[in-house]
C-alpha cells in the first residue's frame, strides 16, 4: 500500500506543494522501498532540507521545503458594492478603508455612515456584514460603547435654578479615565460564567470590578440637558413636551480594550492579509478562538451597559426622582442578523448604531450642539444602521494645535453650556456639523426629539468651581 498524504501530514508535512512533491518522489524514486524507510527519509528531509539541497533524488523536495510559504489570503479583485451617506463630508482615508473591507473574502455587504472618518481596520462609521466571521477591529477597541438617556418628569428650569446642585451631583457620582470610586457597587454581571470559563476575561475581573460605574476618557461624557420630544414615544408612554434628562456616553473600559487587543493578535496570527487589510483579520465563528471572542465581546457589551445603569441609578438617587424612560443604543459591536434572503450574517457596526425598523436610539452632536432621539426606518442599503454621532472633523492632534481655548469658551457661552473638564481635542469645532449629518441620513431615521446639553462633565484638567 502506498503512503498517503494524511500519513505525511501526521509526521509534520503541511498541505501544499511540498506534500505533492513528496508523494510523487515516493512513487517515482522509492517505489521498492519499505514504507517505514520511506517515512524515515521524508522525516529527515523535513527536519533538515538544507542537507538535501544537492541530493540526486530529493533536491526537488528540499528546494520546495526551503521556499518561503506565502500564506497571505488574497483580497477579492472587486469589492462588494456599498452605499455611502453624506459622501461629500467624508475624508478619503475612510473611503479607502471601506473599499478594502468590502474586498474581504468573507464580506457580504457594507455601508458608510455620514459621520465616518479613518480608523484602524474598518473606518469609524463603517458597517460591514460578513459570513460566519467576526473581525475584532471591525468591532473596535471600546467594545459596546453606548449612549444612555434617562428622561425625568422634572421642570427644565432646574438646569438654571439648581445648576450648582446638579454640578455637584455630576462631580460626586461620575468618574472618568483612570479615576474610580472608593466604594464599588456590586452588579449581577460579575456572576457571569464567562469570568470563569475564558482565561483572558478571568484575569480582567478584578479590574472590571474596580472600574464599574465609571467612564472612559476622550469623548466620553455624562451631562444634564433639556429634551424636547416632538413625536410621542409610545413604547414608553412619553408624550411631546420638554423634559429634564441625563445623557451618558461611555464603553467597556479596560475590559473591552484588553479583549480587543488579545483577540486581534490571535486573528492577525491565523488570518494573514495584505498589508492594507491586516487590521481586518477575522476569526471564524466555527473555531474555538472565534467562539471565545464572541462570548467575551457580548460580556464586554453587557458590562458597558451595567456601567451606564449604575451612573444613572446614582443620579436618580440624587434627583430623588423616578425615571420616565431610559433609551440606550450601542456601537462598536457585532450582531447576528438576517440578510434579505434570510441568511445569517455578522453585522459589524464600528462607530455606527442599529437603525432597524422601530428601533430607538440617540445620535449625539457635540457639547455645544443638540443630539437627536431617533427611530430607525430599517433601510437595507445601510444594513439597518445610522451614524453614532456627528463624527470628527479634525484629529485630536490637529484640534489641539489649531483651536484656542477662548474660541471654545465663547461658543459654550453662546450655547448656554456649563463645562466641567475636557481638553481642546473635544472642542465643538473639532466635530462635523450634526445638522448636516442628520440631513444626510433622513432616509435612515425618523427624529422623535432633541437633547440639548446644559451641564457637561468630561475627562479633563479643568477644575470644578461652584457657580456664583
Amino acid at each position: 500500500m502506498k503512503i498517503t498524504g494524511k500519513e505525511l501530514m501526521e509526521i509534520g508535512y503541511a498541505e501544499g506543494k511540498a506534500l505533492g512533491v513528496a508523494l510523487t518522489l515516493l512513487e517515482k524514486e522509492y517505489a521498492g522501498t519499505q514504507q517505514s524507510e520511506q517515512l524515515t527519509i521524508l522525516k529527515d528531509v523535513l527536519a533538515n532540507p538544507e542537507a538535501y539541497a544537492g541530493h540526486a533524488k530529493l533536491s526537488a523536495l528540499a528546494k520546495e521545503l526551503l521556499t518561503p510559504v506565502d500564506d497571505t489570503i488574497a483580497l477579492l479583485p472587486e469589492g462588494k458594492p456599498y452605499t455611502t451617506y453624506g459622501a461629500e463630508a467624508i475624508e478619503q482615508g475612510a473611503k479607502d478603508q471601506m473599499n478594502v473591507a468590502v474586498k474581504l473574502p468573507v464580506a457580504v455587504a457594507g455601508a458608510l455612515m455620514p459621520d465616518a472618518h479613518q480608523g484602524y481596520g474598518l473606518p469609524i462609521g463603517g458597517v460591514l456584514a460578513t459570513r460566519n466571521a467576526v473581525i475584532p477591529y471591525g468591532v473596535g477597541v471600546d467594545i459596546g460603547c453606548r449612549m444612555c438617556l434617562t428622561l425625568y418628569d422634572l421642570p427644565v428650569s432646574m438646569l438654571d435654578e439648581n445648576k450648582t446642585a446638579l454640578k455637584k451631583m455630576l462631580m460626586n457620582n461620575t468618574m472618568f479615565g483612570t479615576a474610580t470610586f472608593k466604594y464599588t457597587k456590586d452588579h449581577e454581571i460579575f456572576a457571569r460564567k464567562e469570568f470563569e470559563d475564558i482565561r483572558i476575561v478571568k484575569d480582567l475581573k478584578d479590574r472590571a470590578w474596580k472600574q464599574i460605574g465609571s467612564s472612559g476618557g476622550g469623548n466620553h461624557f455624562v451631562e444634564f440637558g433639556e429634551v424636547n420630544i416632538t413625536s410621542a414615544i409610545n413604547q414608553f408612554n412619553v408624550n411631546p413636551g420638554r423634559y429634564l434628562a441625563l445623557l451618558s456616553h461611555s464603553g467597556s473600559r479596560g475590559l473591552g480594550a484588553t479583549i480587543a487587543g488579545h483577540y486581534t493578535r490571535i486573528a492577525m496570527d491565523v488570518c494573514k492579509l495584505p498589508q492594507e487589510a491586516k487590521h481586518l483579520a477575522w476569526l471564524d465563528l466555527d473555531t474555538e478562538a472565534g467562539q471565545e471572542y464572541w462570548l467575551a465581546m457580548n460580556l464586554a457589551g453587557d458590562y458597558a451597559s451595567a456601567c451606564h445603569h449604575q451612573i444613572h441609578e446614582r443620579m436618580a438617587v440624587g434627583l430623588r426622582a423616578t425615571p420616565l424612560a431610559m433609551i440606550e443604543n450601542h456601537h462598536n459591536f457585532a450582531w447576528k442578523e438576517k440578510d434579505a434572503d434570510g441568511n445569517e450574517v455578522i453585522v459589524h457596526r464600528k462607530g455606527a448604531t442599529p437603525a432597524g425598523k422601530g428601533v430607538l436610539g440617540i445620535i449625539p452632536g457635540s457639547m455645544a450642539t443638540p443630539g437627536f432621539i431617533v427611530m430607525g426606518k430599517g433601510v437595507s442599503t445601510s444594513i439597518n444602521s445610522a451614524s453614532h454621532g456627528a463624527g470628527r472633523l479634525m484629529s485630536r492632534t490637529k484640534a489641539k494645535q489649531s483651536i484656542l481655548q477662548g474660541q471654545v469658551d465663547a461658543m459654550l457661552k453662546d450655547a448656554g453650556v456649563e463645562l466641567i473638564g475636557a481638553g481642546l481635542d473635544e472642542a465643538p469645532m473639532a466635530y462635523k456639523n450634526i445638522h448636516e449629518v442628520m440631513k444626510s441620513q433622513e432616509e435612515l431615521v425618523e427624529v422623535m426629539g432633541t437633547f440639548m446639553p446644559k451641564i457637561v462633565r468630561m475627562c479633563g484638567d479643568k477644575k470644578f468651581q461652584e457657580a456664583d
